[in-house]
């Protein structure tokens, strides 16, 4: 028997033993390098029978070794150069196919292992280069069209295994020592790999196809994770800036075809992120797609996030050094000259304008020699006189042409309404009827904040009936959407000042300041009482250090105690009756989830009042009719809801009265927790579930 098979066999075993066991740096590197002495390509290399038996039998099995005693403080154990010389190079230099293999056995089995590889790998040109280059070699004769099949393999093998980084990188929390920038040089590198020869570059318009599919998957934008969905509209701007004319011009029409579908989809969701990420790519595409200059164009939040992404139309080129490319004096991608966007910027150094020659028509029309008119003594013709009762501003809105008056109008009416109060209250029904119908009849800067500020001006002043009034149209006919979410808006932000103490003096300071809760359209509306939830959250949770004194708040009586009611009921009864024109329960799902961020605002203002026990038991009836409702949206506010409950409601009511509801939203909410798509629904679960406890450790304590 040929004793050299055991001999490499015992030499790879002893090798795992010591890398398993050993934390000395010396040991681990001479435990590589022995078995380093089986690959090739060094000094004291092993015979070559030696080698073919490790490869064919013990590469593997060694390999997949290493992967399972990876830690991030064993792999410090070796200084970079070790690392590069000895451990990378079983990635690198060991047979092409058992190294993928394992990597890819590593992902699907232990998440981030694999995925750790091939950040390495992908992200070091050299390594890319190297890793093509032995499959080629392996190929080579293996197939009957030649060593270009190793390089398409190749690609194949790298878009696979991208795919599942994806879908490990949003599982796998172990995977946060990866910054998002990390994620994002790897698909640069993968698809500008594909980019830089022309034989690749028909996987990189299959992969751009299938991301598109995905990004305009209906079903993927409703349950797919926002962060998920980012690193598709990413993958899909990479490819596009690396498409070249003929490409874009063949494949145009699946291109819009594909954008409007998806367009539609994101531009549908009630989440601000996601129809920004929609706009984005659809402005992308759109601009390569068209010619003629009449692309889309969308108004959104310039944060740091759509300026990250509309870089990588122009810098989504791979990122290996020149000497490494292959065909590096061949100009294949269309990334390498990226057409500036100019913009007015106050350059230091303009360009030169040019001259016109002599006796052309530009002299004879030069307008230099005219002399601007003085105005400096102008004065207006006439001053518009402001209105000061609330009767002519009612008769100005309803039937005045002059659009002077009408502005001034508006600017000044919610001064005059919280100044005459008396007055206001003969007039309230009629004022808010005109108030709700209103329209722009000229451009008004902030006109949908002035209506609305007045509504809810009419609001605090009698209460009651325009209370009762809102509450009715809201489930009327004949309103649209944006009306129906001003009423709940009004109500939200009159609850908030009327639950709050009243300063002292004869006029409120509040008529001139903004309320804190952000109703804007388009963006969250409910975050900043969130952060007043999250500081009441803070307040009632035990803690071992004493900060700094606060000044004590402004104590008053809380006068939407009594209203209560006539603000919360009206509201949650009606919920699941469509009407022609409105159904919460089908497709206007969006008002859906702006009624549940505004019935958990009304239970949150309701603390300490005699109807909070029933409005909680009504609303958490509501949460659990629509608890599995499919937009994350409406799921957020439903959680948003569970959390005003829990603080509003004393907790021993709420297991007397609700204990089996109770038991049942804590099962749900673990599950909501682990489960739920959607990462802000799982951060309110998982606070809500902190809130529970609370509550009962804070019962067990107390003795009977």
């Amino acid at each position: 028997m040929d004793p050299e098979p055991f001999e490499v066999g015992h030499a790879v075993r002893e090798a795992i033993n010591i890398l398993s066991s050993s934390r000395n740096g010396v040991q681990i590197s001479e435990a590589l390098g022995t078995i380093k002495c089986y690959l090739g390509g060094t000094e004291n290399q092993a015979p070559l029978k030696e080698r073919e038996e490790f490869t064919r039998v013990h590469f593997s099995a060694f390999l997949r070794g290493l992967v399972s005693i990876l830690s991030p403080d064993w792999i410090e154990l070796l200084t970079s150069d070790q690392q590069k010389e000895l451990w990378d190079s079983f990635f690198l230099e060991g047979p092409a196919d058992q190294v993928f293999l394992v990597l890819l056995d590593s992902i699907i089995s232990t998440g981030w292992l694999g995925l750790f590889y091939l950040l390495r790998v992908s992200s070091a040109g050299e390594g890319m280069c190297a890793w093509e280059t032995r499959r080629n070699s392996e190929c080579v004769g293996a197939t009957p069209n030649g060593s270009h099949q190793g390089g398409l393999h190749l690609a194949e093998d790298l878009l696979a295994t991208g795919r599942v980084c994806a879908r490990s990188l949003d599982r796998s929390s172990s995977l946060r020592l990866y910054s998002e920038s990390t994620r994002t040089a790897v698909l640069q590198n993968l698809l500008g790999y594909l980019a830089l020869d022309s034989l690749r570059r028909s996987l990189l318009i299959k992969v751009l196809k299938e991301l598109l599919e995905t990004w305009g998957s209906s079903s993927a934008v409703k349950h797919s994770p926002v962060e998920q969905q980012l690193y598709v509209s990413k993958a899909i701007l990479i490819c596009l800036s690396h498409l070249k004319e003929p490409e874009i011009e063949s494949n145009g029409q699946e291109l819009l075809t594909s954008m409007m579908g998806g367009m539609k989809c994101h531009l549908d969701s009630n989440l601000p992120r996601i129809r920004r990420l929609g706009m984005i790519v659809a402005e992308s595409i759109s601009s390569r797609i068209t010619t003629d200059g009449s692309c889309l164009k969308f108004q959104y939040e310039d944060d740091d996030e759509t300026r990250e992404l509309k870089s990588l139309q122009q810098t989504a080129r791979l990122q290996l050094p020149v000497t490494d490319l292959p065909n590096a004096g061949r100009n294949d991608s269309p990334s390498a000259t990226p057409k500036a966007v100019s913009k007015p910027s106050g350059n230091p150094h303009p360009a030169a304008p040019a001259v016109p020659e002599e006796g052309s028509d530009l002299e004879l029309d030069s307008d230099d020699d005219l002399i601007p008119y003085d105005m400096s003594e102008d004065k207006e013709l006439k001053k518009m006189k402001v209105p000061v009762y609330i009767r002519d501003c009612i008769e100005v809105l309803t039937g005045s042409e002059d659009m002077d008056k009408w502005e001034a109008t508006m600017k000044v009416l919610e001064s005059l309404i919280r100044r005459n109060s008396a007055t206001t209250r003969e007039v309230s029904m009629e004022l808010a009827k005109v108030l709700l119908h209103l329209e722009e009849k000229t451009y008004i800067e902030g006109f949908v904040e002035l209506r609305k500020r007045a509504l809810v001006a009419v609001t605090i002043t009698d209460p009651v009936p325009v209370v009762q009034y809102l509450t009715s149209q809201f489930y009327s006919l004949n309103y649209s959407l944006c009306q129906r979410m001003d009423i709940l808006d009004v109500l939200a932000l009159a609850a908030q000042e009327l639950s709050q103490p009243q300063a002292s003096g004869k006029n409120n300071p509040r008529s001139t300041q903004s309320p804190c809760i952000q109703t804007v359209l388009g963006s969250d509306s409910s975050q900043n009482w969130r952060r007043i939830v999250d500081e009441r959250i803070k307040s009632k949770t035990r803690r071992l250090a004493k900060g700094q004194s606060v000044v004590e708040p402004a104590c008053g009586p809380n006068k939407f105690s009594s209203l209560a009611g006539h603000f919360f009921f009206p509201l949650i009864q009606n919920f699941d009756r469509p009407l022609v024109t409105f159904d919460l329960l089908g497709d206007d799902h969006l008002v859906l989830g702006r009624l549940a961020h505004t019935l958990a605002i009304l239970m949150y203002f309701a603390i300490h009042t005699v109807a909070a026990a029933a409005m909680g038991k009504s609303l958490l009836e509501f949460v659990w009719a629509l608890r599995f409702h499919t937009d994350s949206y409406v799921r957020q506010g439903l959680l948003s809801a569970v959390s005003s409950i829990l603080l509003s409601i004393p907790s021993e009511r709420l297991l007397e009265d609700m204990t089996d509801e109770f038991l049942e939203t804590q099962s749900w909410l673990a599950d909501v927790a682990e489960k739920d798509p959607d990462g802000d629904c799982r951060r309110l679960a998982w606070q809500n579930l902190l809130l529970m406890e609370n509550l009962l450790k804070k019962l067990r304590s107390v003795p009977s």
